[in-house]
């Protein structure tokens, strides 16, 4: 079913002179050859991008194919970002970054992974580095309609798509909206690709990935700031705004959890307000809210609280008991007592 799947696709690149290896037949090789059978499928929409403010780094997909963020999309704090779309070459990813590491620039490196590439007609690639510097192809023989726009410091491509229109809707969404963050702001224009009409067979999967500027000390800290997938959806990109606005969530939480290390009862409770105000039903959020509240000596409006929560999960009650042995709820025993009634 893939051979046949392959040949369907690829009928359209052959010609006397130049053949696309399929499964199963010998390959012959003319001037610039197609597509390896390895090469996975991912004719898609995205964006490469480099954020002027903070100099952070992003790439966003979606295609109408499976976990598209496995082939498609790579980062490295403080070199770039590549997208390697249509017909897929991989290694574009780690050689492309690479290269930026070894001191190229974004088109550079380009030219250097297209000049080795037998495939570059069907190829489809963006490269944003750290300096701001921004490369892009499109292969002569990507599936219309395919093409990109590259502006400042970004650039949005497409192929398989059902009009020729995507790639100018994605750089207007991504210009109209300079004042939102880097990841929302990809978002953005994703969503635009999609209204605009998106890949003509459809949607199945996204990512979302941002990287920092600058490397530090600490690439536990630097990749990656946002990593975001979704392999398998109806509708993916719904999903991902809402792992994103979870993944915000998250951050206020991680936010409160440093400051209660720190024994700053106040800016915990901001934090897990802020958090809870994003996800209200979560218990998760509310529980650690209320948990502040006690910690700042607001013991009955936190007992109000974690009352609903017992009732939807007792083993948070469970839990209320073990906090103070780790130092995280700091109360008196009669104090301890009103929170587990």
């Amino acid at each position: 079913m893939r051979n046949l799947l392959f040949l369907l696709i690829s009928l359209p690149f052959l010609t006397t002179a130049q053949h696309i290896r399929i499964p199963g037949t010998q390959h012959r090789t003319g001037a610039t050859a197609g597509a390896r059978p390895g090469d996975p499928f991912a004719h898609t929409f995205s964006i490469v991008a480099r954020d002027e403010r903070t100099g952070d780094l992003a790439v966003g997909v979606q295609s109408h194919w499976f976990s598209v963020g496995t082939s498609v999309s790579w980062g490295e704090a403080g070199v770039g970002v590549v997208a390697t779309q249509s017909f897929t070459n991989k290694s574009f990813g780690i050689r492309g970054l690479q290269l930026l590491k070894g001191g190229k620039t974004a088109q550079q490196a380009l030219d250097e992974l297209l000049r080795t590439d037998e495939g570059r007609d069907v190829r489809q690639v963006a490269i944003a580095d750290a300096r701001g510097n921004v490369a892009v192809h499109t292969g002569k023989k990507c599936i219309d309609f395919a093409g990109h726009h590259k502006g400042a410091m970004y650039s949005v491509q497409a192929n398989m798509m059902l009009n020729n229109t995507v790639p100018d809707a994605m750089a207007k969404a991504f210009e109209k909206n300079k004042a939102l963050p880097l990841p929302e702001r990809v978002l953005s224009a994703l969503n635009a690709a999609q209204a605009a009409g998106g890949d003509i067979r459809g949607r199945q999967s996204a990512v979302l990935l941002v990287v920092k500027g600058k490397a530090t000390v600490e690439p536990w800290n630097d990749n990656h700031l946002v990593d975001l997938r979704v392999d398998d959806a109806q509708q993916p990109l719904p999903e991902l705004a809402r792992l994103l606005r979870t993944h915000r969530a998250y951050e206020y939480m991680n936010n409160g959890d440093l400051a209660t290390e720190k024994n700053d009862m106040k800016a915990a409770m901001q934090a897990y307000g802020a958090a809870m105000k994003l996800f209200p039903k979560n218990l998760e959020m509310q529980y650690w809210t209320a948990i502040a509240l006690a910690n700042t000596k607001q013991v009955p409006k936190a007992a109000g609280m974690l009352q609903g929560i017992y009732t939807q999960d007792a083993n948070w009650r469970e839990l209320t008991r073990r906090l103070p042995k780790a130092g995280l709820l700091t109360v008196s025993k009669a104090e301890l007592a009103q929170l587990l009634k």
